[in-house]
């Protein structure tokens, strides 16, 4: 089944490669070749990146921080990894467009569902940084708000794990994979696919 329009919910985690923080450049570009390679074929594409391998607001909170003040650096981190995101595609000619759930022109355009969706209709690869705008929201639940706004026929969520686990497979080597499994389920086992907030949203 070919979807019309899609959002792609990336891990920043999943820019930095072996290094696990950072951009790495390999992937960036990889990425973009794929993403161009999707778009060729007419699927309309919605992007929302995470900040993790920049600056969690979580980890902050950790060494004092203020949450609200660490969520906010983690909403610029999601900014920077659009922008690297968006240069790469552009770079080998895919137009892309990045928008911010904050406002800071000329970095990038204020988020608007209409012109989100005008870009997505005209081709572009829509990127949408600063997750909902708001602390104490994670990109998962931007993600599944921006995907609702945008009327896209699917969310789709890349990390480093290639599934959905009864477990962190990284942490636990006895987990098992799902073949199969849904929003209901991932919430009343209460598996940490993305954070409940978003599934109940999805």
């Amino acid at each position: 089944m070919k979807y019309k329009r899609i959002l792609l919910k990336l891990s920043g985690e999943s820019l930095a490669g072996n290094a696990k923080q950072g951009i790495d450049t390999a992937c960036l570009e990889d990425y973009a070749e794929q993403l161009k390679s999707v778009a060729d074929t007419g699927v309309q594409i919605a992007i929302v990146i995470g900040g993790g391998n920049i600056f969690r607001g979580l980890q902050g909170t950790k060494r004092g921080f203020d949450r609200v003040r660490g969520d906010q650096m983690g909403m610029l981190a999601t900014v920077v990894n659009s922008l690297a995101l968006c240069s790469s595609l552009t770079s080998i000619g895919q137009k892309s467009r990045v928008f911010t759930a904050i406002r800071m022109e000329p970095i990038g355009e204020f988020y608007s569902k209409w012109k989100a969706i005008e870009a997505l209709e005209k081709g572009e690869i829509v990127i949408l940084s600063g997750g909902t705008g708001n602390p104490f929201f994670t990109t998962d639940t931007a993600s599944a708000l921006r995907a609702i706004e945008l009327e896209a026929d699917a969310m789709l969520k890349g990390t480093r794990v290639d599934g959905i686990y009864t477990a962190d497979p990284e942490k636990d080597p006895s987990a098992v994979k799902f073949e199969r499994i849904s929003y209901d389920e991932i919430y009343a086992k209460g598996l940490r696919v993305m954070d409940l907030t978003a599934t109940t949203m999805c």
